[in-house]
């Protein structure tokens, strides 16, 4: 897409979006930077693959063997008894300390005592393989050239004893792992059983010792305990003397005669209270006319039951025969008659029970008191006592504690003497360690495989630092991005070849001349085919404006935009315009003395009008391209000047009336300030930037501080780009992308 001219508030808008930072990133943009890099992550990887292979043809090969020791909780709850110091249930603090037991320096020299590992090359000397023959040179070279002393080779051989050795607990289980890793597998497992047979000693050894040191400290203890138990007995006896206390079945004689008199009263008042509740129950009875079947039943007295029964047949039969014949018949007045006489003798039986009841309540009462009495009498008495009492009670309690007291230490000693003739532990070992068949470190699969990990890390790691500190153009994209312009196309970098033909008559080398003519030697290449769509990008954009004055310039010296000027003037003439090339580098004419090196007019001259245009100007007789060089006997002070003058614009405006196009080679922006000053007569300006070279910063540099240049930019030219890289940032603009397709037209490298 064409860029056309854009308002100066766009173009800043441009700038300041560049300045601001880079734009969204996302999967895409970090797999382009990988498929760009790929060659550097490629590099890194293999040589990290290569270390890790080097690494496992020189490592000497380690062995690891493992035995496994488990703390048996059934042992320790079989002999718990005689524990001395009250041995608990494990729990998860227990064996991770008997872990850091396990790893303890105690137990670890033990093993290099019991084994002389001091006298080992491989605890004392250098390390195994050719990492660690260099290691041990280069120590050896530091190092003093006096023997080692015993407690050197000592530290030195529990440092690499501890760092070979492993100890973990599995899972939540009373197992320990222990493992030890050698370059000699017999040597390994035979370490690694050392290890669970030291802390077999360890523990049976400081369980002996703390049983023996308890057993000499319970014998002072036990003299001490016996002394006082004895006195405190003697003063408890002593003191039921003084206050002629008697104990009987180990309670005092007031105690149990409080104890039977209160018993005594329990039960008078239970009795008071079952006497005045049927004395109550009969008082109930006797409110009622006819006592009811149920109370007659209760008081279970046979005379009343009778009555009861006589009265209820005599009650049917008198409503039966009202029923029949009236109530003043005189069967049914004989009736009612008896069944008063009956309820008259119930009420009288009921009377004489209550007289009964009421007797048996007043001698319960009366029995009730007399407890009570001799229960106050008796607690009279056991007052008198009880200050006494208390102080009996004191003195046993003292007594009981130190017999206590001397019995437990009594027990502890005994159980203390049983151990120190029958030690006991708690570990056994469940799996001794064996011999390994194959070597645990280094992992073949592991080394390699982390090696090439580790290698794609840093060349990745490596890439996105050269991608992210690539401040240089590479793709269209970024020209757009930066710029705000279109790349309008991408000249590919050629090597300088011999042309059989002969520039305009000059004198010089064919190599050195060849790229200044290669669209006419090698119309059908690509750098052909980019200079044509520099042309057609110019002739759409004189539809919207006027191109006759085209300007090459660039940000900085060699980056082919004389070239480029050149081979566009050629292209522009060899298809039959009427063109001509003028050298406006008046500081460093190189066009001028590459393509006409014997000159000895050209525009200085013209514009001072010292020589008419036709004398100064060379015609190409294959293109017909007019050339107008600069010929600089001494270096000009003020050629922005020049370039600003009226004459230099009347001689732009006379050549647009004899030439269809003027292609201006300008100096570059960055050196001198010469290209400022043309904006008045130029009509576009194309900007030649080096692949993969020129500093995006110094572009925007200079265009930002030429807005009339940037308004009149015709677009960019990518030049000298790398074909074979191109195609990693820009798929299109690859090598396999013109060869497949742009071969079928005939285009050629």
């Amino acid at each position: 897409m064409l860029q056309f001219n854009r308002p100066t508030n766009e173009i800043g808008r441009d700038f300041s979006e560049g300045e601001q930072g880079a734009s969204h990133q996302d999967i895409r943009f970090y797999a382009d930077i990988i498929r760009r890099q790929f060659p550097t992550v490629l590099a890194i990887a293999s040589a990290t693959l290569l270390v890790a292979i080097v690494y496992l043809f020189t490592a000497a090969p380690l062995f690891t063997s493992t035995a496994s020791m488990v703390i048996d909780t059934r042992k320790l709850q079989l002999f718990q008894q005689q524990s001395l110091l009250g041995d608990v249930a494990l729990d998860t603090s227990t064996v991770e300390t008997q872990v850091e037991i396990l790893k303890s320096e105690n137990v670890s020299l033990a093993v290099i005592r019991d084994l002389h590992l001091i006298d080992d090359e491989e605890f004392t000397g250098s390390g195994g393989g050719l990492v660690g023959a260099a290691i041990g040179s280069v120590s050896r070279l530091f190092s003093s050239p006096s023997a080692l002393s015993e407690y050197q080779l000592t530290r030195r051989a529990l440092g690499r004893f501890e760092s070979s050795r492993t100890i973990k607990r599995l899972g939540q289980t009373y197992v320990m792992e222990i493992g030890f890793t050698s370059r000699d597998p017999v040597k390994a497992g035979r370490i690694a059983n050392a290890i669970a047979d030291s802390y077999i000693v360890d523990q049976l050894e400081a369980k002996y010792q703390s049983t023996r040191r308890a057993s000499v400290w319970l014998q002072d203890r036990i003299k001490e305990l016996r002394i006082q138990a004895s006195a405190a007995q003697r003063a408890v006896v002593d003191f039921k003397t003084d206050n002629k206390i008697v104990d009987t079945g180990g309670r005092l004689m007031n105690e149990q005669q409080l104890a039977e008199v209160n018993s005594q009263l329990v039960l008078a008042h239970a009795s008071t209270a079952e006497a005045k509740a049927r004395l109550d129950r009969l008082n109930d009875i006797l409110r009622q006319d006819v006592p009811d079947a149920n109370i007659a039943d209760a008081l279970k007295n046979d005379t009343i039951v009778k009555l009861r029964a006589q009265y209820v047949d005599m009650a049917s039969k008198e409503s039966i025969w009202s029923a029949k014949y009236g109530p003043d018949h005189l069967a049914a007045v004989n009736l009612r008659r008896q069944m008063a006489e009956i309820k008259k003798n119930i009420t009288d039986e009921l009377k004489r029970i209550q007289e009964s009841y009421k007797s048996e309540y007043d001698i319960a009462l009366t029995r009730e008191e007399s407890i009570k009495t001799s229960l106050n009498n008796a607690v009279s008495e056991s007052q008198l006592t009880n200050q006494a009492q208390v102080q009996l009670r004191e003195l046993e309690s003292n007594a009981q504690s130190y017999q206590a007291m001397y019995d437990n230490f009594l027990q502890k000693y005994m159980e203390s003497v049983q151990q120190q003739s029958f030690p006991i532990t708690e570990a056994r070992v469940i799996t001794p360690a064996s011999t390994s068949l194959a070597k645990t470190y280094p992992k073949t699969f592991v080394v390699l495989a982390g090696g090439l990990l580790s290698g794609l890390l840093l060349g990745i790691g490596v890439a996105l630092a050269r991608e992210l500190t690539d401040n240089v153009f590479r793709t269209t994209s970024r020209i757009q991005e930066k710029l705000g312009a279109s790349c309008v196309a991408i000249v590919p970098a050629i090597a300088s070849e011999g042309s059989s033909r002969k520039f305009l008559g000059a004198n010089k080398s064919p190599d050195d001349r060849s790229l200044l003519r290669y669209v006419v030697d090698q119309p059908l290449s690509r750098f052909s085919e980019a200079i044509r769509s520099l042309k057609v990008s110019l002739d759409i954009n004189s539809i919207v404006r006027e191109n006759r004055v085209i300007a090459v310039t660039s940000a900085l010296p060699n980056e082919g935009k004389s070239t480029i000027s050149v081979n566009l003037a050629q292209l522009m003439a060899h298809g039959g315009a009427r063109v001509i090339l003028i050298d406006t580098d008046l500081r460093n004419p190189s066009l001028s003395r590459a393509l006409l090196p014997t000159a000895k007019i050209g525009l200085l001259e013209v514009i001072a009008q010292k020589a008419p245009l036709e004398d100064a100007c060379t015609l190409d007789p294959e293109t017909s391209l007019s050339v107008l060089p600069v010929v600089v006997t001494s270096k000009l002070l003020h050629t922005n000047e020049i370039l600003a003058s009226k004459a230099m614009r009347e001689l732009i405006a006379t050549l647009k009336t004899k030439f269809d196009y003027v292609v201006l080679d300008l100096p570059p922006m960055a050196p001198v300030v010469d290209v400022r000053v043309t904006p008045s007569f130029v009509d576009s300006y194309v900007f030649v930037i080096e692949w993969g070279k020129t500093k995006a910063d110094v572009v925007m540099h200079n265009l930002r501080a030429s807005p009339a240049i940037h308004e009149k930019l015709l677009g960019v030219v990518l030049n000298k780009a790398d074909t074979k890289l191109i195609s990693r940032y820009e798929s299109y603009q690859g090598r396999y992308y013109y060869q497949k397709y742009y071969s079928r037209y005939g285009y050629v490298e």
